[in-house]
């Protein structure tokens, strides 16, 4: 008896049920509106999850708040998100043209010490006011690696400075130079002083200025580095090695002397703006030698950012790598580190 009362009260409670949804989908078929009406539809139907999957009160889904990928991991296709394939082109270093810069202090020797005098080579009376502007891209050759988090890139950076208004000399371009490189980046996911190790670099690097003697410079490296990051915050370390060369084939023996041994780039997003900072010093107490880079970046219209750049120190270029340089300019930037 108690069984058969237990399935009629049962029968009796899901016919209730299925009245009560009926007479509420009833109600809301005469709603006019067809959000207002799919909302009633969905407040009839009562909350429901995917099949085999529960969500606590006030559990929040991972997917429900998914962080866009960061400037940096956008950079360097760190996540799937962000993620292109291989031989897509993107940018490496900033990217820029500066239509006005004004150095206080330009080379007009830049022949190498103890080189003989070729005519022509020096004092050109290189004009103070001058052009510069950088070109920097990347492909990505080989994705995942050996099964790995590990990518190769293939990178080339143009730096050019050109004497424009210099119609005396025939505005010639003062000094360029080329730099291929091979970078191979490992994701990384690692907390060190409160910032986010995000990617281990290795590059193999070339940089001359193809010029003949006794204004050839060129060197070769091994450079490694880390990338980190926190928030908008952006920190990329990096230590060298040069590779030796022959005496009779150097044409910068104490370019060390003036480079060091590294460097470190500091970049902020604050907003739209960009602020960056760069330092390089040969960590020596006796002639120590060195340099820094200011930058900002901001936006004039839609799709054109203005850019002011401020360089102080030795190595702006290889030809001046032995001479300091005191140089502010302005123009625009195209692609910024973040």
């Amino acid at each position: 008896m108690r069984c058969t009362l237990l399935v009629a009260l049962t029968y009796s409670l899901c016919v209730a049920s299925a009245a009560a949804d009926a007479a509420n989908a009833t109600d809301c078929a005469t709603i006019v509106p067809d959000q207002e009406r799919l909302q009633c539809y969905d407040a009839a139907a009562g909350p429901s999850t995917p099949s085999g999957t529960t969500k606590a009160s006030g559990e929040v889904s991972p997917d429900d708040h998914e962080q866009p990928p960061s400037a940096l991991a956008r950079r360097w296709e760190l996540e799937a998100a962000a993620r292109h394939g291989a031989f897509v082109m993107s940018a490496f270093r900033p990217n820029y043209i500066l239509p006005l810069t004004y150095n206080s202090n330009p080379n007009q020797d830049p022949a190498r010490p103890g080189a003989p005098i070729v005519p022509g080579t020096s004092s050109r009376e290189i004009e103070p006011v001058e052009m510069k502007f950088q070109i920097s891209v990347k492909v990505k050759a080989w994705e995942h690696m050996f099964h790995k988090d590990l990518d190769l890139w293939l990178a080339y950076t143009q730096l050019a400075f050109w004497q424009a208004y210099n119609s005396k000399a025939s505005a010639p371009f003062r000094e360029t130079n080329y730099e291929p490189e091979a970078v191979f980046s490992l994701r990384t996911n690692y907390s060190i002083f409160g910032l986010n190790g995000r990617v281990i670099t290795l590059e193999l690097d070339h940089q001359s200025n193809g010029r003949s003697e006794p204004l050839s410079r060129s060197w070769n490296r091994v450079i490694g580095g880390t990338l980190l990051e926190r928030g908008n915050l952006a920190l990329w370390i990096r230590a060298w090695y040069r590779i030796p060369e022959s005496a009779d084939q150097d044409d910068n023996p104490d370019i060390l002397d003036y480079m060091g041994h590294g460097d470190v780039v500091v970049a902020y997003k604050h907003g739209a703006q960009t602020y960056s900072l760069m330092l390089r010093n040969n960590l020596r107490k006796d002639n120590n030698r060195g340099a820094v880079q200011l930058d900002w970046s901001f936006p004039m219209t839609q799709s054109l950012r203005g850019y002011v750049q401020y360089f102080n120190g030795y190595g702006e270029s290889l030809i001046d790598y032995n001479h300091s340089s005191n140089r502010l300019g302005v123009g625009l930037m195209l692609t910024d580190w973040l």
